[in-house]
């Protein structure tokens, strides 16, 4: 049975506002181990599931499609937000 998790999308580090980080992701699990290319050297497997990220506007339709697709699946809760409040005058103490 093909394994799924599904996540909160998260902020970048490159990415100063929030935007897009509403959306949920759907990603599946690994099912084949990865080994070295015997040519190349590079890693790699026969799964390529592993290759697609879904994204749905809320939790409820990631839910949904996974239930409707047969999928077993978990939640990764997103990390909490910190804030780090500062006044500007903290820069020079």
């Amino acid at each position: 049975m093909t394994q799924a998790r599904i996540l909160q999308k998260a902020k970048n580090a490159m990415q100063s506002g929030r935007y897009g980080t509403g959306s949920w992701i759907l990603e599946f699990e690994r099912q084949d181990a990865q080994r070295a290319d015997p040519l190349m050297g590079w890693a790699g497997s026969r799964d390529t599931k592993t290759q697609l990220t879904l994204s749905f506007p809320t939790l409820d339709a990631a839910k949904a499609y996974a239930e409707k697709q047969g999928l077993t699946y978990h939640v990764v809760p997103a990390a909490p937000r910190v804030l780090k409040l500062q006044s500007y005058a903290d820069n020079f103490r």
